[in-house]
């Protein structure tokens, strides 16, 4: 039984198999936003009581105080003492590499610091790049807890300076990952409440007597979090409406078919609506990944999401060679692009639209979701054609900075009340006029 469908550029049904393969199942969620839309108000209008009843309600609690919901600095301080060693050593490891990366978006590009300019007439114009006062960030909590998460977010907002950064992460039936808690805290996360779903997200847009209103809220979450997230947006920043997780990986005839196999797996094993598709100008090499697929799943502990998730959504697509590979590569525009050719240097400059670019057999994309350094929160469903990784310039806003000398003043002046007076704005205009004047 084939595991994964197989489609090659050359036939004339390509742009349709291709079209239907990457594009994403349209949810009904009328019934989702119409759920949210009462999660919303209710914690707009009743605050922290109704927080109380929708965390007992959805998560399977038993609590009386909101106080309760919070998690106290001194027990995010002894999870971190309390885990395996091992464990601690690979969180920090992770936060510094993430850290060192983050750094380096504050040190290049012009965008990320303050900068000035005087131009001739003695006006000095310039920006101001300042961390955001506050952010909210969600987590993946209970048993499906993802640490990796916390510091993926959390650190970039701590580089950018963010003022305080608030963690929300569901706790089922009271569940919640002690190591979650440490990166939480080796991350420097401020304050952690354990509360999920909408309701997070709405007691982070609009504040509660107990949860703070931020500024924007990052993060991953299910479909009732990204609905709410998508309904909050105007009253804060949100990152982006994430969708299932996806990777693309282009393989020549001399990449290793069991990397190929693990690699289409560890993305698949999210969920059954993650996307693996792996493009190649080798028949054989389709062939071999193609026959080892099936019996490599047999001891998987996932074995059963896998396979429907390559079923449903997976894809081995024959190409006529690697050019052809990067032009369908820069149609799916997808979040995770892995690059497991023999000269992916030279391959890499044809690729025009992806999140996160995984250059040669050895960086597999598994690595970008731990510890590489770059943010693992991608641009998904074909968004990389227009949005970007998670990073530090999204924690940090912007303000024009303009400083006109007396004499620069009365040169822009002047030109600014021709422009209003030509577009029928005449206060504009006269207040241009008095610097003139002056």
């Amino acid at each position: 039984m084939t595991v994964m469908r197989r489609i090659s550029a050359g036939d004339t049904s390509f742009e349709s198999a291709l079209n239907e393969l990457i594009s994403v199942p349209d949810e009904d969620r009328r019934a989702v936003r119409d759920t949210v839309a009462e999660i919303i108000s209710a914690v707009r209008s009743r605050g922290d009581e109704a927080l109380v009843e929708l965390t007992n309600r959805l998560d399977r609690r038993d609590i009386t105080r909101i106080e309760e919901l919070e998690v106290p600095r001194e027990a995010m301080a002894a999870a971190a003492d309390n885990i395996e060693p091992v464990v601690r050593e690979a969180l920090e490891a992770s936060i510094r590499r993430v850290r060192e990366y983050h750094q380096q978006q504050k040190r290049v590009g012009g965008d990320q610091i303050d900068w000035a300019y005087l131009d001739g007439d003695g006006n000095q114009l310039g920006q101001r790049v300042q961390g955001m006062r506050r952010v909210g960030i969600y987590a993946p909590g209970g048993k499906a807890a993802y640490p990796s998460t916390v510091i993926m977010t959390a650190v970039p907002a701590a580089v950018a300076e963010v003022g305080e950064i608030v963690l929300v992460v569901p706790a089922p039936e009271g569940e919640l990952s002690p190591v979650l808690l440490a990166a939480a805290h080796l991350c420097g996360v401020s304050r952690v409440f354990t509360i999920g779903g909408a309701q997070a997200i709405a007691a982070l847009a609009y504040g509660t007597a107990t949860i703070p209103a931020v500024d924007k809220i990052v993060g991953p979450g299910n479909v009732y979090v990204s609905t709410a997230k998508e309904m909050v947006f105007g009253q804060v920043g949100i990152d982006m409406i994430a969708g299932p997780s996806e990777v693309v990986i282009v393989a020549d005839q001399k990449a290793e078919v069991e990397w190929l196999v693990m690699d289409l797996f560890a993305q698949a094993e999210h969920d059954e609506m993650a996307q693996s598709i792996l493009i190649s100008p080798s028949e054989a090499l389709l062939d071999a990944v193609e026959q080892r697929l099936e019996a490599a799943l047999e001891d998987m502990p996932r074995a059963a999401i896998i396979k429907q998730s390559l079923s449903d959504r997976g894809a081995l697509i024959a190409v006529r060679d690697l050019a052809e590979a990067a032009d369908v590569t820069n149609r799916i525009a997808p979040e995770h692009l892995e690059l497991a050719v023999s000269d992916a240097e030279e391959l890499l400059p044809s690729i025009r639209h992806a999140g996160a670019i995984f250059v040669g057999g050895n960086s597999a994309e598994v690595m970008g979701d731990y510890c590489a350094g770059p943010s693992h929160v991608l641009p998904t469903g074909g968004t990389a054609r227009f949005a970007s990784p998670l990073g530090v310039y999204d924690f940090q806003v912007r303000s024009s900075i303009i400083r006109c000398s007396r004499e620069g003043a009365v040169v822009l002046a002047r030109n600014a009340a021709i422009l209003a007076r030509e577009e029928g704005l005449e206060a504009h205009a006269r207040s241009a006029d008095c610097r003139v004047q002056g």
